[in-house]
């Protein structure tokens, strides 16, 4: 695989008031057809979330998802009846495969969330939807 450098200016930004994120790839609102993705990188995403904000539930399928809290701690909720908190030194792989919804939102209601999140195209398509979490220290 090629190495490409990106430097942290020229990724897109957004700034929702509750959410500001940088995008290294094309995602929502901010498109850069020169970088839709890097072999199977799909999304790698820096978050700022505030305090009590999130994302509501929304669907996924056929992306691995990983959510890494770099400050605060981030309440998740899926379709398959996890619930839990993924606090810094956690990390979080969420298969969606076929298919889950989830929600995600800063588990504080005083501090500021901020976490990385990565999206990889599977190896395989449409496997069985899985949550797991792993504490890294």
């Amino acid at each position: 695989m090629k190495t490409k450098f990106f430097k942290a200016e020229e990724r897109g930004h957004a700034n929702h008031g509750w959410l500001e994120s940088w995008h290294t790839f094309s995602f929502a609102q901010y498109y850069n057809p020169e970088r839709s993705h890097f072999g199977a990188l799909r999304v790698l995403n820096d978050d700022y979330i505030a305090a009590g904000m999130g994302f509501g539930t929304h669907p996924h399928d056929n992306f691995e998802i990983v959510t890494i809290p770099l400050e605060g701690a981030v309440e998740h909720k899926d379709s398959m009846g996890n619930h839990g908190i993924i606090k810094r030194g956690d990390v979080q792989i969420m298969s969606a495969g076929s298919g889950i919804a989830h929600s995600e939102f800063n588990a504080s209601k005083e501090e500021a969330l901020k976490l990385f999140q990565i999206w990889v195209f599977p190896k395989e398509r449409n496997i069985t939807p899985a949550t797991t979490k792993n504490r890294t220290r």
